[in-house]
């Protein structure tokens, strides 16, 4: 798949980490049909190739997304045409395809937020399993302030991010909140000065890439299938992991190189 494939979309990738880059700049990376469909695409196959072991989403220019193209809302065209029936069945195939998609990725992904992180933007952000973001950046969800309701998932995304109350609170106001704000209330898990922002995020990546990929990826999952458990279920999902992990060769070369005190070398198997 070349990026000529996935119009509104740039790849790039160096060593086992791909970066997404939202690239309708000049809708400040609001989403297009085009978009989500390469983003889906873009995703399903860094799922399939083993060198890929995380990813990072940013956007292109000075935002991170817009989210919904108020634009076309207003004409109702394209993905918002449609009475009601029709309209819920668009975001049903449509964005919603998104957060479906990210919630199957096992390998993490950062999110880098270069920018304003806006309604469905911010969602995007809060589907990625980490957040940094760029000093000065805003986020927000701002749905009611357009007579909208966040249909992306966004209710859900945001209060699994930050808790039910603090993301009622954001939801209902619609208002924006800074980066030291985001922070203080975990909505990013980190704040870096512009210039190192994707620096700070090729770092990361590489650090969880270095680490035993299929140990990686069932720590994920088991986190993120466990959230709504029971513990006794979750104890069960944990058992069925680590039955998986103990018994495969990166475990066992974690531990030699441990022993003998030199660097580990994983194969994914």
């Amino acid at each position: 798949m070349t990026d000529r494939d996935l119009p509104d979309l740039r790849r790039a990738q160096a060593g086992a980490v791909l970066t997404l880059t939202l690239d309708r700049p000049d809708a400040r990376n609001a989403y297009s049909e085009a978009m989500v469909e390469s983003l889906v695409r873009a995703l399903d196959e860094a799922e399939r190739d083993d060198q890929v072991r995380c990813l990072i989403v940013t956007g292109a220019g000075p935002a991170f997304s817009a989210g919904g193209d108020l634009k076309r809302m207003l004409q109702h065209d394209g993905m918002f045409a449609g009475a009601p029936a029709e309209l819920r069945r668009r975001y049903i195939d449509g964005i919603q395809r998104i957060p479906r998609r990210l919630a199957l990725t096992d390998k993490p992904v950062i999110a880098a937020i270069n920018g304003a992180a806006i309604g469905a933007g911010l969602d995007l952000a809060c589907m990625c399993d980490l957040r940094i973001a760029a000093r000065g950046a805003q986020l927000g969800s701002t749905f009611v302030k357009v007579g909208l309701v966040p249909g992306d998932g966004g209710a859900y995304l945001l209060a699994r991010t930050i808790g039910f109350p603090r993301a009622l609170e954001l939801m209902l106001s619609a208002r924006l909140v800074d980066t030291d704000e985001a922070e203080r209330i975990g909505l990013v898990h980190r704040v870096v000065d512009a210039a190192e922002l994707l620096p700070a995020a090729q770092l990361l990546a590489e650090q969880l890439a270095a680490l035993p990929p299929l140990a990686l990826r069932l720590t994920k999952r088991a986190a993120y299938r466990s959230h709504d458990l029971g513990l006794e279920q979750a104890l069960e999902l944990a058992a069925t992991y680590q039955g998986v992990a103990q018994n495969t060769a990166d475990h066992a070369e974690a531990v030699r190189a441990m022993l003998e005190r030199r660097a580990p070398h994983f194969t994914g198997t």
